[in-house]
């Protein structure tokens, strides 16, 4: 009796650290799968941070004006820009910066 006691007992334990093993190697995965998928939205987070920071400052645009486009640059209004559609092949003219009305 007490064989058939020890016996079953080492194979509970054998059982139970198998599906042990296995829970941990799945959620180990996942949180390398998730680590990395963190790590790569983090870089492209800096990247546009930086893209952000770097480019649209008044003074940096105002820099990159004078040294790369000197007097090529004009100031517009933006009422004073226009959108073209084309619709059923003809040019439909219409003003960039419409104001939606309220049932939109």
């Amino acid at each position: 009796m007490k064989k058939i006691f020890l016996i079953f007992s080492i194979l509970f334990l054998i059982a139970i650290t198998t599906i042990t093993k296995n829970s941990t190697k799945k959620l180990e995965n996942k949180m390398f799968n998730t680590k990395e998928n963190v790590r790569v939205l983090k870089d492209k987070f800096e990247l546009v941070l930086l893209d952000y920071n770097f480019l649209t400052t008044p003074q940096k645009l105002m820099h990159y004006q004078s040294k790369y486009f000197e007097n090529e640059l004009i100031y517009l209004d933006i009422n004073e820009i226009k959108q073209i559609n084309l619709y059923k092949n003809q040019l439909i003219i219409s003003n960039f910066n419409k104001k939606k009305s309220d049932n939109e």
